[in-house]
């Protein structure tokens, strides 16, 4: 089968260490990956160790190889912030000017007052807190009133949790579009989340029903640029929403790495013209990031080591796979927010021979203008493409 494909893969979260602006978000220090594998006494990684993985930055058990199989580097975030959407847009050639605005006090009054009237009623939290928490401490009193749980974090984001069976998951998507209409401009945060959950008081537990509601791209992306050159591009997790659909041919949804995972090989097997898989494992982020889970986290690498040989075996001579991240989440930290990180990159596959150093790019859209050119598109927009330090690209 003579059709070049990419499959992109975001392991949420895999950060390789500190950005040198970290101190300026209180992340001084942080580095997801090594971290973990410090935390664990080494990660047992051989198929990514093999592409060069410990080649990118010291890590305890994955030591590096002369002989790799694949382009390996890192890339420097260029936008402010360090959020999932921030991350994913630049991946796709949109740098912000400026970060998203964050609410570390919560959100001013006139806003959840405007909020609480379009829904039609009042509120609860309006503060920043973790998620699996605040439904600890606030989901009693939620279900005796049925006011939903409104809260954020370190990232731009507006979340509204509530109970399946006091405010159906339909009506939670309704009230986060509310919130959407109302967060624009000056509160235009870069994401909405529902939060669903179930359980009684003592042992609730959050659903897989999560939908993120984003801002459209400020500009047109990489994905745009292929949809209008007609080539398929399939959204996989929650891909789709960080775009708010654009660009996107084909939605597949999936939760959870293992059938994110599952999803890719699907649509590897189904797409059958050349085109773009683009792909979120969130459980690295969303599991034990957050979570300051080093155990999980590790774990969580090992689980995706094992398979993916799978997906290389997949993989057919013109296709090209690349694996990076969108931030770092270091589980090791006191906080238990996103940080700001380096993230790996990873390139297999068609016109990647041997082992090759792919640099340490100075923004992620270097992603873009790569894979733009390596569909022949004509990319106008920001980055630098990667194959200028490949010696002899195969056609």
């Amino acid at each position: 089968m003579d059709i070049p494909r990419v499959i992109l893969l975001v392991l949420d979260s895999v950060g390789v260490g500190e950005l040198p602006d970290a101190a300026e978000y209180g992340d001084a220090g942080s580095a997801t990956l090594p971290n973990v594998a410090k935390a664990v006494g080494g990660l047992d990684l051989p198929n990514l160790e093999s592409l060069g993985l410990g080649n990118i930055v010291p890590i305890e058990g994955v030591p590096p190889q002369e002989q790799c199989q694949a382009g390996w580097g890192k890339m420097a975030e260029k936008s402010p912030g360090k959020d999932t959407t921030t991350g994913h847009w630049e991946m796709m050639g949109v740098i912000l000017p400026r970060p998203f605005p964050v609410y570390p006090y919560g959100f001013p009054v006139d806003v959840i007052e405007a909020f609480e009237q379009r829904i039609g009623r009042k509120v609860l939290g309006n503060k920043v807190a973790s998620g699996t928490e605040i439904i600890k401490e606030l989901g009693q009193t939620h279900l005796e009133t049925g006011y939903p749980i409104v809260y954020t974090s370190a990232d731009s984001v507006f979340q509204i949790a509530a109970h399946e069976q006091i405010i159906s998951v339909d009506k939670l998507y309704e009230m986060c579009k509310m919130a959407r209409e109302l967060l624009q401009g000056e509160h235009g945060v870069g994401r909405v989340i529902a939060r669903p959950f179930l359980g009684s008081p003592g042992e609730f537990w959050r659903t897989e029903g999560r939908r993120d509601f984003s801002l459209p791209p400020l500009q047109p992306t990489l994905l745009d640029r292929l949809q209008e050159a007609g080539y398929c591009v399939y959204g996989i997790g929650k891909i789709p929403d960080i775009f708010a659909g654009q660009g996107i041919t084909r939605v597949l949804p999936a939760h959870g790495n293992q059938e994110v995972f599952e999803t890719v090989l699907q649509a590897m097997q189904e797409l059958k013209e050349p085109g773009l898989v683009f792909a979120n494992l969130v459980d690295f982020d969303m599991l034990w990031g957050h979570r300051n889970d080093s155990q999980g986290y590790a774990q969580g690498l090992e689980a995706f080591d094992v398979q993916l040989p799978v997906l290389l075996n997949e993989m057919t001579p013109q296709d090209l796979l690349v694996i990076t991240a969108d931030h770092g989440c270091d589980p090791t930290t006191l906080g238990t927010d996103h940080t700001r990180e380096y993230v790996p990159l990873i390139v297999v596959g068609r016109g990647i021979s041997g082992c090759k150093f792919l640099g340490v790019r100075e923004t992620f859209a270097d992603l873009a203008a790569s894979i733009a050119e390596f569909f022949n598109l004509n990319w106008q927009g920001v980055g630098t493409s990667i194959w200028s330090r490949v010696d002899a690209r195969q056609g």
